[in-house]
């Protein structure tokens, strides 16, 4: 099979990751990420790799299976000591997060974890929320990526509300780009970047 030019979902949310992380060698400051949807725990290895030795990733999710397995995946790659988890709501990033700090980063990918119920999805209101309380705390330059599924019952109207709210923020502060596949017909992805100026 020949290489494709045009870079899956995941492949350009690592490339803008790796982009980001590469401006926080500048600062001498020890960057913190966020992880909104742990899942199983790829994404925060990622992170915790990213941030280095003197970063921290705070992570959160509302299954504790998934959180299990990030914990043991952490642990397995020698990172557990740059990360804390949270049993919670995204929505709770302002509350849970230590007083007065800026976040270099943030991740989220929406939908379910896999292989457990697929009933327990991420929600538009509680993503909002999480966005809001967070946008406040991100350094200049500070990126936020959100991974939008909709290949399951909730999927599309929930991409759909966070995609009209980025669309809100303002042009001064914000700069929100979008990255899909126009022509794909089957279980439909969108990333959104957002960079606070």
């Amino acid at each position: 099979m020949r290489p494709r030019h045009i870079p899956s979902i995941l492949q350009f949310t690592k490339l803008i990751w790796q982009q980001v992380a590469a401006s926080w060698n500048d600062t001498e400051t020890a960057a913190v990420a966020v992880d909104g949807t742990v899942g199983n725990g790829h994404d925060t290895l990622f992170l915790a790799e990213l941030v280095g030795e003197k970063g921290h990733v705070y992570g959160f999710d509302v299954q504790a299976s998934g959180l299990a397995n990030a914990q043991e995946r952490l642990e397995s790659a020698s990172m557990a000591e740059r990360v804390t988890l949270f049993h919670d709501g995204h929505e709770k990033v302002a509350e849970r997060l230590p007083e007065e700090t800026v976040v270099a980063g943030a991740m989220y990918n929406l939908g379910y974890l896999p292989g457990s119920d697929h009933a327990v999805i991420t929600r538009a209101h509680t993503t909002i929320a999480s966005l809001q309380a967070l946008l406040p705390m991100l350094a200049a330059n500070g990126v936020v990526t959100v991974h939008i599924y909709t290949g399951h019952e909730g999927g599309s109207a929930e991409g759909d509300e966070i995609q009209a709210w980025a669309a809100t923020l303002s042009w001064k502060d914000f700069r929100v780009g979008r990255y899909d596949f126009p022509n794909k017909e089957l279980n439909k992805e969108h990333l959104l970047v957002i960079e606070k100026l």
